[in-house]
């Protein structure tokens, strides 16, 4: 319909009711998407604001302000100009994208700019990109320990022994 392909339903991810509180009343046991497809296109004439949750990808190409939740891949085109938090599962950053990510993996093109702090598993600066903001990033890696060089004594010669044939 309106010039969508035509595709095999695909099963919705499973709901479950979650006794734990502290994640919401339904939790979602789906694995996060690994396809790039959009769905949803903020287009360059457009000026939007206000909370944007999409199951599927985004691509932003005019002005957005708020929040961006998506599980699918977020796309900020050159054009763009946004001011959002944002959650996704991978972020591409061609325009200017001024907020906090949280995502599997961030990159920044060479055209990109990011104000904000990152928390991600993965991370790609092209050459040209800008981002001011701290960076942390999952996972429990320790550094690796330095440790003072060890002295190895050596012998030193003896009183009139001749050195190198001296």
């Amino acid at each position: 319909m309106f010039g969508r392909d035509k595709q095999a339903a695909q099963p919705k991810p499973t709901y479950t009711q979650n006794a734990d509180p502290g994640m919401g009343a339904y939790a979602n046991h789906a694995p996060a998407p690994t396809t790039g497809k959009i769905e949803t296109v903020i287009g360059a004439n457009c000026q939007l604001s206000g909370s944007l949750v999409s199951d599927g990808g985004v691509r932003v190409e005019g002005v957005f302000e708020g929040q961006i939740q998506t599980t699918g891949n977020l796309v900020i085109a050159e054009t763009a100009k946004v001011y959002a938090e944002v959650q996704a599962y991978n972020v591409v950053i061609a325009g200017a994208l001024k907020g906090n990510i949280t995502a599997n993996r961030v990159e920044i093109s060479e055209t990109g700019k990011h104000w904000g702090d990152l928390v991600v598993n993965s991370l790609l600066l092209n050459e040209g990109a800008y981002h001011r903001g701290q960076t942390n990033m999952n996972g429990d890696l320790q550094p690796p320990q330095i440790e003072a060089p060890k002295y190895i004594p050596h012998a030193l010669p003896a009183a009139g022994e001749i050195i190198n044939g001296s």
